[in-house]
Protein backbone atom coordinates (compact mmCIF):
# COMPACT_ATOMS: atom_id res chain seq x y z
CA UNK A 1 0.00 0.00 0.00
CA UNK A 2 0.92 3.24 -0.72
CA UNK A 3 2.27 5.56 2.28
CA UNK A 4 1.80 9.23 1.87
CA UNK A 5 4.75 11.27 3.46
CA UNK A 6 4.06 14.33 5.20
CA UNK A 7 6.82 17.22 5.69
CA UNK A 8 7.01 16.95 9.43
CA UNK A 9 6.98 12.88 9.44
CA UNK A 10 9.31 13.01 6.34
CA UNK A 11 11.97 15.34 8.09
CA UNK A 12 11.90 13.84 11.76
CA UNK A 13 12.19 9.87 10.16
CA UNK A 14 15.86 12.16 8.23
CA UNK A 15 16.91 13.69 11.38
CA UNK A 16 16.50 9.78 13.25
CA UNK A 17 18.86 8.41 10.91
CA UNK A 18 21.02 10.73 10.43
CA UNK A 19 20.49 12.44 7.07
CA UNK A 20 22.62 15.35 6.98
CA UNK A 21 20.78 17.95 5.14
CA UNK A 22 22.82 20.48 3.20
CA UNK A 23 22.46 24.05 1.71
CA UNK A 24 21.36 24.13 -1.96
CA UNK A 25 24.13 25.86 -2.70
CA UNK A 26 26.20 23.33 -1.95
CA UNK A 27 24.30 21.16 -3.80
CA UNK A 28 26.77 21.24 -7.00
CA UNK A 29 29.92 20.26 -4.38
CA UNK A 30 28.00 17.43 -3.03
CA UNK A 31 26.74 15.67 -6.05
CA UNK A 32 29.89 16.14 -7.98
CA UNK A 33 29.45 14.71 -11.39
CA UNK A 34 25.44 13.35 -10.90
CA UNK A 35 24.16 15.50 -13.99
CA UNK A 36 24.04 15.18 -17.63
CA UNK A 37 27.02 17.03 -18.35
CA UNK A 38 29.84 14.68 -16.74
CA UNK A 39 31.40 14.14 -13.43
CA UNK A 40 34.07 14.21 -10.98
CA UNK A 41 34.43 10.65 -9.68
CA UNK A 42 33.57 10.74 -6.33
CA UNK A 43 34.57 7.70 -4.26
CA UNK A 44 31.82 5.24 -2.41
CA UNK A 45 33.37 5.37 0.94
CA UNK A 46 35.19 7.59 2.95
CA UNK A 47 38.73 6.21 4.36
CA UNK A 48 36.93 4.70 7.32
CA UNK A 49 35.22 2.89 5.37
CA UNK A 50 32.18 3.77 6.45
CA UNK A 51 29.55 4.51 3.49
CA UNK A 52 29.33 7.99 2.45
CA UNK A 53 26.28 7.19 0.32
CA UNK A 54 22.64 6.24 0.83
CA UNK A 55 21.05 5.53 -2.65
CA UNK A 56 17.42 6.22 -3.24
CA UNK A 57 15.26 7.23 -6.56
CA UNK A 58 12.40 9.03 -6.88
CA UNK A 59 9.86 8.96 -9.80
CA UNK A 60 7.62 12.07 -10.79
CA UNK A 61 4.73 10.54 -12.43
CA UNK A 62 3.63 14.02 -13.27
CA UNK A 63 6.08 13.68 -16.11
CA UNK A 64 6.23 10.37 -17.14
CA UNK A 65 4.89 9.71 -21.27
CA UNK A 66 5.16 5.76 -21.11
CA UNK A 67 7.90 6.03 -24.01
CA UNK A 68 9.61 3.40 -22.11
CA UNK A 69 13.21 4.95 -23.15
CA UNK A 70 14.60 4.30 -19.16
CA UNK A 71 13.59 0.35 -20.25
CA UNK A 72 15.68 0.11 -23.35
CA UNK A 73 18.55 2.00 -22.32
CA UNK A 74 18.48 -0.36 -19.11
CA UNK A 75 18.60 -3.32 -21.91
CA UNK A 76 20.90 -2.09 -24.09
CA UNK A 77 23.45 -1.17 -21.14
CA UNK A 78 23.29 -4.51 -19.68
CA UNK A 79 22.90 -6.67 -22.64
CA UNK A 80 19.66 -7.98 -21.45
CA UNK A 81 16.90 -10.34 -23.34
CA UNK A 82 13.60 -8.21 -24.26
CA UNK A 83 11.45 -9.89 -21.77
CA UNK A 84 13.76 -9.07 -19.15
CA UNK A 85 12.87 -5.53 -17.85
CA UNK A 86 14.67 -4.40 -14.48
CA UNK A 87 13.04 -1.42 -14.64
CA UNK A 88 9.50 -1.88 -16.47
CA UNK A 89 6.57 0.88 -17.40
CA UNK A 90 3.42 -0.19 -16.62
CA UNK A 91 0.04 1.44 -17.63
CA UNK A 92 -2.38 2.08 -14.88
CA UNK A 93 -5.77 3.52 -14.49
CA UNK A 94 -6.96 6.29 -11.71
CA UNK A 95 -10.27 6.22 -10.14
CA UNK A 96 -11.65 8.68 -12.47
CA UNK A 97 -10.56 6.54 -15.50
CA UNK A 98 -7.63 8.46 -16.52
CA UNK A 99 -4.40 6.78 -17.61
CA UNK A 100 -0.74 7.65 -16.46
CA UNK A 101 2.33 5.38 -16.36
CA UNK A 102 4.50 3.87 -13.74
CA UNK A 103 8.16 3.00 -13.86
CA UNK A 104 8.90 -0.06 -11.80
CA UNK A 105 12.69 -0.75 -10.70
CA UNK A 106 13.74 -2.98 -7.91
CA UNK A 107 12.29 -1.00 -4.84
CA UNK A 108 16.28 -1.28 -2.88
CA UNK A 109 13.91 -2.32 0.24
CA UNK A 110 16.19 -1.31 3.36
CA UNK A 111 14.50 -4.24 4.48
CA UNK A 112 14.53 -6.77 1.44
CA UNK A 113 13.00 -9.95 1.75
CA UNK A 114 14.88 -11.57 -0.91
CA UNK A 115 17.93 -11.50 0.98
CA UNK A 116 17.26 -13.86 4.12
CA UNK A 117 15.77 -16.03 2.32
CA UNK A 118 18.53 -17.26 0.07
CA UNK A 119 19.85 -20.24 1.10
CA UNK A 120 23.42 -19.49 -0.41
CA UNK A 121 23.45 -15.79 0.81
CA UNK A 122 23.21 -14.84 -3.21
CA UNK A 123 21.50 -11.56 -2.40
CA UNK A 124 22.98 -8.52 -0.73
CA UNK A 125 22.62 -5.68 0.61
CA UNK A 126 25.39 -3.10 0.53
CA UNK A 127 26.11 0.01 3.01
CA UNK A 128 24.92 2.13 0.96
CA UNK A 129 21.51 0.58 0.50
CA UNK A 130 21.60 -1.26 -2.55
CA UNK A 131 20.05 -5.09 -2.87
CA UNK A 132 22.10 -7.24 -5.49
CA UNK A 133 22.61 -10.28 -6.59
CA UNK A 134 26.16 -12.49 -6.65
CA UNK A 135 25.29 -14.96 -9.43
CA UNK A 136 28.41 -16.59 -8.55
CA UNK A 137 26.92 -18.02 -5.82
CA UNK A 138 23.20 -17.67 -7.20
CA UNK A 139 22.16 -21.65 -7.84
CA UNK A 140 18.53 -20.39 -9.21
CA UNK A 141 16.65 -21.21 -6.78
CA UNK A 142 14.33 -18.82 -7.43
CA UNK A 143 13.32 -18.08 -3.88
CA UNK A 144 14.05 -14.73 -3.81
CA UNK A 145 11.51 -13.91 -6.80
CA UNK A 146 8.86 -15.31 -4.70
CA UNK A 147 9.56 -13.34 -1.77
CA UNK A 148 9.65 -10.13 -4.01
CA UNK A 149 6.51 -8.14 -3.45
CA UNK A 150 7.30 -5.86 -6.42
CA UNK A 151 8.30 -8.83 -9.10
CA UNK A 152 11.27 -7.15 -9.97
CA UNK A 153 13.46 -9.97 -9.66
CA UNK A 154 13.93 -12.12 -13.30
CA UNK A 155 15.36 -15.56 -13.95
CA UNK A 156 17.93 -16.06 -16.53
CA UNK A 157 16.63 -18.89 -18.67
CA UNK A 158 18.70 -18.55 -21.73
CA UNK A 159 22.64 -17.90 -22.45
CA UNK A 160 23.34 -14.09 -22.59
CA UNK A 161 23.56 -12.38 -25.41
CA UNK A 162 27.19 -11.92 -26.34
CA UNK A 163 28.87 -8.92 -25.24
CA UNK A 164 32.06 -6.79 -25.79
CA UNK A 165 34.42 -5.92 -23.36
CA UNK A 166 32.89 -4.24 -20.46
CA UNK A 167 34.30 -0.81 -18.60
CA UNK A 168 33.87 -3.04 -15.26
CA UNK A 169 34.38 -6.93 -13.95
CA UNK A 170 31.29 -8.96 -14.20
CA UNK A 171 30.55 -8.68 -10.05
CA UNK A 172 27.12 -7.98 -8.07
CA UNK A 173 27.43 -4.17 -8.70
CA UNK A 174 27.39 -4.99 -12.54
CA UNK A 175 26.31 -8.23 -13.76
CA UNK A 176 27.15 -8.42 -17.46
CA UNK A 177 26.82 -10.58 -19.06
CA UNK A 178 24.20 -12.28 -16.90
CA UNK A 179 24.59 -16.14 -16.20
CA UNK A 180 22.24 -18.34 -17.38
CA UNK A 181 20.36 -20.40 -14.18
CA UNK A 182 20.51 -17.07 -12.22
CA UNK A 183 18.43 -14.40 -10.67
CA UNK A 184 19.00 -11.07 -12.32
CA UNK A 185 17.67 -7.67 -11.25
CA UNK A 186 17.87 -3.95 -11.37
CA UNK A 187 20.77 -2.03 -9.88
CA UNK A 188 20.67 0.90 -10.30
CA UNK A 189 24.08 0.92 -12.58
CA UNK A 190 26.09 0.51 -9.13
CA UNK A 191 29.41 0.33 -10.90
CA UNK A 192 28.86 3.65 -12.77
CA UNK A 193 27.75 5.70 -9.42
CA UNK A 194 31.23 5.78 -7.54
CA UNK A 195 32.51 7.89 -10.95
CA UNK A 196 29.35 10.23 -10.77
CA UNK A 197 27.60 8.30 -13.69
CA UNK A 198 23.46 8.14 -13.51
CA UNK A 199 21.93 4.78 -14.01
CA UNK A 200 21.03 4.52 -17.08
CA UNK A 201 17.17 4.31 -17.01
CA UNK A 202 17.84 8.11 -15.51
CA UNK A 203 20.40 9.52 -17.95
CA UNK A 204 17.85 8.61 -20.69
CA UNK A 205 14.76 10.27 -19.54
CA UNK A 206 13.69 12.80 -21.85
CA UNK A 207 11.16 14.30 -19.16
CA UNK A 208 13.25 14.09 -16.46
CA UNK A 209 11.00 11.69 -14.39
CA UNK A 210 13.52 10.01 -12.45
CA UNK A 211 16.19 11.10 -9.62
CA UNK A 212 18.74 9.89 -8.65
CA UNK A 213 18.88 10.51 -4.56
CA UNK A 214 21.19 10.29 -1.41
CA UNK A 215 19.74 10.38 1.57
CA UNK A 216 22.87 10.81 2.96
CA UNK A 217 23.43 14.31 1.10
CA UNK A 218 19.80 15.03 1.01
CA UNK A 219 20.26 15.73 -2.62
CA UNK A 220 18.68 14.35 -5.87
CA UNK A 221 19.43 14.95 -9.36
CA UNK A 222 17.61 13.82 -12.68
CA UNK A 223 19.13 13.21 -15.90
CA UNK A 224 18.07 16.75 -17.30
CA UNK A 225 20.72 18.13 -15.05
CA UNK A 226 18.34 19.58 -12.27
CA UNK A 227 19.25 19.41 -8.89
CA UNK A 228 16.73 19.18 -5.94
CA UNK A 229 17.01 18.96 -2.28
CA UNK A 230 16.06 15.56 -1.62
CA UNK A 231 14.35 15.50 1.73
CA UNK A 232 12.13 18.95 0.64
CA UNK A 233 11.49 17.62 -2.88
CA UNK A 234 9.50 14.52 -1.46
CA UNK A 235 7.63 16.69 1.90
CA UNK A 236 6.54 19.58 -0.34
CA UNK A 237 4.89 16.81 -3.00
CA UNK A 238 3.54 14.75 -0.89
CA UNK A 239 6.12 11.59 -2.21
CA UNK A 240 4.01 8.01 -1.38
CA UNK A 241 6.08 4.52 -1.33
CA UNK A 242 4.65 1.83 -2.97
CA UNK A 243 3.22 -1.35 -1.13
CA UNK A 244 4.57 -0.09 1.71
CA UNK A 245 2.14 -1.74 3.95
CA UNK A 246 4.65 -4.83 3.52
CA UNK A 247 6.91 -3.80 5.88
CA UNK A 248 10.01 -3.69 3.42
CA UNK A 249 10.62 -0.04 3.55
CA UNK A 250 11.16 0.95 0.20
CA UNK A 251 14.35 2.95 -1.53
CA UNK A 252 12.08 4.32 -4.63
CA UNK A 253 9.25 7.42 -3.84
CA UNK A 254 6.69 8.11 -6.05
CA UNK A 255 5.33 12.08 -6.51
CA UNK A 256 1.80 11.57 -7.68
CA UNK A 257 -0.28 14.60 -9.18
CA UNK A 258 -3.47 13.16 -11.35
CA UNK A 259 -5.21 11.41 -9.07
CA UNK A 260 -2.84 8.18 -8.98
CA UNK A 261 -2.84 5.24 -7.11
CA UNK A 262 0.25 3.12 -7.23
CA UNK A 263 -1.03 0.12 -5.45
CA UNK A 264 -4.78 -0.06 -7.08
CA UNK A 265 -2.87 -2.64 -10.28
CA UNK A 266 -1.31 -5.80 -9.03
CA UNK A 267 -0.26 -5.98 -12.42
CA UNK A 268 3.08 -3.47 -11.46
CA UNK A 269 4.08 -5.79 -8.71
Amino acid sequence: MATRIGRRRFLGSAVAGGVGAIALGALGERLAGFDAAGATPTPVSGSSGVATHQWAMVIDLRYCNGCKLCTTACQAAHFLHPDQTWIDVFSMTNAAGESYFMPRPCMMCEDPPCVPVCPVSANIRTPEGLTLVDQSRCIGTRICMNSCPYQARYFNWEDAERVPRQPFPQEPAWPVPQVKGTVGKCIFCAAMLPAGKLPECIASCPMGTLYLGDLESDVAVNGLGATVKLSSFLAENDAVKFKESYGTHPRVYYILGHGQDVDADAEAG
